[in-house]
Formats: structure tokens, C-alpha cells, sequence
């Protein structure tokens, strides 16, 4: 392809180009890691196809087992990567969630939904919407992945992501409190019972949300999300950019939420101004902060041998184990 300047009619530098014919011109080619089993930390790792007509699958990532008896929490991961890049078999994400889930011995299952422009969003939300139903669809111990019907824990079931992953946690979150389960995870299109910000007939509990570096929006349009989503304004007037704003807030589905920020992000400010209005908010639940100073967005995918990505982890690893 002519990389020529002069054909470009957008250019989301630096992740990809698109040229006035329509073409996407991406500038970084996927890496993949496959799936194994870690002889050193005992996690083991595998993909699993959640929608064979769209071709969405989950990463699994279990902790090595020495009770069987004994269930571990649940986190279903979203990764990040502006909505446009980034997959749970990218090696930088493969190897944080195998650290993480041996730092919190906890059942992770990470998504790897359709990405855009190819695929604008929402699709990105309503991929990540169907791996949370394949996920509860478990929790009556009679699901299709023996993994989560064997050893994870239901009632400590978490969400969370980073960066755009973070995005759409949340809003798989505030989805979740305002729909209407039958037993097998299916949605009941017709409740007869309305209550908010519970998962009905569904034997599981969301905990909590982990919001890492999160990505949301201001007053100043997001150029790239307004491209990446066409009926987005791409500014504070979108509650999945600006959730504070949403209806349903009030009804958001867990407990608690950890907000981990960066004092160099430039998303900071963005992430902090929704952690004062969830405070503020209905909802009523509990919401905690962390910031790391000196680091930027990503810090811990960036350099994860970085001196403060242990603190890091250790948080959200007692996240996850209730502390």
C-alpha cells in the first residue's frame, strides 16, 4: 500500500491511517502467545471460542489447584488498547494476567472481542456483554467450560480492565444491574420482578470493579472515539464516556470499585472526576483509589519489571481476595 501522506483521510497515529479509499493501514501486526502451562508458577493458560459466529473467544488463566474442594474468585478481564489494538494472547497482556492471577491465586478469563475500526463500536461492548452472560452461564456449576464450573467462585465474581478494557467493564457493570437473568444466564427479556442492581435467578455476586488507568472522556472531543464509534459525539455528553451522566448509575452491579490511577496519565483527571461522582452518586457502594506517582498510562504493561508495579499488583490482588 502507498503509504504516501496524500491519501490519508484520518490519521489515529499511533495505532493506525485510514486512506480515503477506506482502507486501514495498520501500523503494528498482532503478536500471539500461545496458551501453556507455567512449570514455574503453575498457572496454566487456554483459549476457548464463546461465540463461533462471530468468532469471539476467552483466554482462561487458573492458578495451580491444591484444594479442589476449595473455589477461587472470578475476575473477567477486559484489556485494554483504545478500543483498536490489543488481544488476551498479546504476549504483554498474556503475561500480566498470568502474574496476576498467581499473585491473587483467582480464576481470570479474559476477552478478546472484535476490534475496531473494523468493527466499530459498540461491537466491542456487545462482545464483551456476551462473554459476561457465557461466564454466569456457569454458575449453577453446569456451564460448558469444566474450569469455572469446577473451581470458581460465584459469589466473588469481580470485573475490571484497563484503559479502554476499564471503559467497558464499567459499562458491562452498569448493564449488568439493570438486566434480568434466567438460571442459565440467559437474559428474561420480561421480568416480573424489578429491583435494581441485582443478577437475578443467577447463583452469582459481582463483588467488585477494577478500573485501571481508565478511559474516559471530557469536554474536548475524543477524535478517535468518535471515529471508532459513529453515533458517539465522542465527549462528555456519552455516558459510556462520561458514566457519571448515565441513568443507571445508581443500579451499577457490585459492591465496591478500585480506581487505579497515574499521576503522569494524561486520562487521569478524566478517571479521578468519575471517582468523585460515583461517591457522590446513588449507587451506594463502596469506592476506593489508588495512585501511583512519577508513572504514566500503562506503566505496569510498559515496564513491568518497574520498582512500583509490585504495589501495584499486591492492590489488586487483595482486591480480589476481599481485603
Amino acid at each position: 500500500m502507498d503509504s504516501s501522506t496524500n491519501d490519508v483521510a484520518h490519521d489515529f497515529s499511533p495505532y493506525f491511517r485510514v486512506h480515503k479509499d477506506g482502507s486501514i493501514e495498520r501500523f503494528h501486526a498482532p503478536q500471539f502467545a500461545p496458551p501453556s502451562d507455567d512449570p514455574i508458577t503453575g498457572i496454566r493458560s487456554k483459549d476457548v471460542v464463546i461465540s463461533p459466529e462471530t468468532g469471539i473467544y476467552v483466554r482462561l488463566f487458573l492458578p495451580k489447584i491444591t484444594d479442589p474442594t476449595r473455589k477461587l474468585p472470578l475476575l473477567l478481564h477486559i484489556h485494554g488498547g483504545a478500543f483498536c489494538v490489543g488481544s488476551p494472547s498479546n504476549p504483554t497482556f498474556h503475561n500480566f494476567l498470568s502474574s496476576l492471577a498467581a499473585e491473587s491465586n483467582a480464576v481470570v478469563v479474559s476477552v478478546d472481542y472484535r476490534l475496531a475500526p473494523e468493527h466499530p463500536l459498540p461491537i466491542a461492548y456487545d462482545d464483551s456483554w456476551t462473554a459476561f452472560q457465557w461466564v454466569i452461564s456457569h454458575a449453577q456449576g453446569t456451564g460448558p467450560e469444566p474450569w469455572l464450573n469446577d473451581h470458581a467462585d460465584f459469589q466473588r465474581l469481580f470485573l475490571g480492565g484497563e484503559s479502554a478494557g476499564a471503559n467497558i467493564a464499567n459499562d458491562v457493570a452498569i448493564r449488568a444491574g439493570v438486566t434480568y437473568f434466567e438460571k442459565d444466564g440467559t437474559v428474561d427479556e420480561s421480568p416480573t420482578t424489578l429491583k435494581s442492581g441485582q443478577i437475578y435467578a443467577v447463583s452469582c455476586k459481582i463483588v467488585g470493579l477494577l478500573l485501571v488507568h481508565p478511559y474516559f472522556g471530557g469536554k474536548e472531543v475524543d477524535n478517535l472515539y468518535k471515529f471508532l464509534c459513529p453515533n458517539s459525539s465522542g465527549q462528555h455528553d456519552d455516558p459510556r464516556l462520561n458514566p457519571a451522566i448515565d441513568p443507571r448509575l445508581s443500579s451499577l452491579s457490585c459492591e465496591k470499585v478500585l480506581f487505579c490511577l497515574a499521576e503522569k496519565d494524561r486520562l487521569r483527571e478524566t478517571g479521578l472526576a468519575y471517582y468523585e461522582a460515583l461517591k457522590k452518586s446513588a449507587w451506594g457502594g463502596e469506592v476506593e483509589i489508588m495512585e501511583t506517582e512519577g508513572e504514566g498510562h500503562g506503566f505496569h504493561l510498559i515496564n513491568p519489571t518497574c520498582e512500583k508495579v509490585k504495589p501495584l499488583m499486591t492492590r489488586l490482588a487483595s482486591f480480589l481476595n476481599g481485603s
